[in-house]
């Protein structure tokens, strides 16, 4: 499989965020934070005790309300999923063994939301979910450039991560991108990141 098909299949597994390197793809934030300890760097030794509580408490926010709201929108909406999840999720492999691991997904994923209580949620109580998390991400990070004031840690890397999908992530519906939209200092901070790590290409539309 290539590199962008990995990375694809990454995004859809929820498996974000995700780095290239040479040719591997390292997923998800916990392997990319001890992949690059590993190679001499950390985002957060700035920070202290307090701080570094206070970060793990967002990301786990940020676990918990986005990456759960992303896959329950993509796979548990049957339209989304029909016309949009499992048509991408199948594209890497031949027929029938991507319809097969696309309806797998789906599956588990359905599963996942049943054991945490989120299979009987209607899609606007997930958008209110999303807009209560962007909420407290709004309201920490407030007029800063970054969550911790000038410098970039492990949860700058995660929300954007996260909502650079779900801005960039075609879907059935635009309401899942909007509730992020409403919220104009995430938003531009989304920007900030992409013009400063991916000023080569322009990732997020105007």
């Amino acid at each position: 499989m290539s590199l962008a098909a990995e990375a694809f299949v990454s995004q859809m597994a929820g498996k974000i965020p995700f780095i290239h390197v040479g040719n591997q793809v390292v997923s998800e934030l916990g392997p990319i934070v001890q992949f690059t300890k590993a190679k001499g760097h950390s985002l957060s030794d700035s920070l202290d005790d307090v701080q570094r509580a206070e970060m793990k408490a967002y990301m786990e926010l940020v676990y918990n309300m986005l990456l759960t709201s992303e896959l329950f929108v993509q796979w548990c909406d049957d339209a989304t999923a029909a016309e949009i999840s499992r048509p991408r999720y199948s594209s890497p492999y031949s027929w029938p063994l991507g319809n097969i691991l696309a309806y797998q997904k789906q599956w588990e994923v359905r599963r996942k939301m049943n054991a945490i209580g989120w299979g009987g949620k209607t899609l606007e109580q997930v958008y209110e979910d999303v807009n209560q998390c962007c909420q407290a991400l709004s309201q920490r990070l407030g007029t800063q450039p970054y969550f911790f004031n000038k410098q970039a840690t492990e949860l700058d890397a995660l929300v954007f991560g996260h909502l650079f999908t779900i801005l960039t992530t075609r879907l059935t519906s635009t309401e899942l991108a909007e509730r992020v939209k409403s919220y104009s200092n995430l938003l531009s901070f989304c920007r900030r990141i992409e013009q400063i790590y991916f000023d080569d290409k322009k990732l997020m539309k105007d």
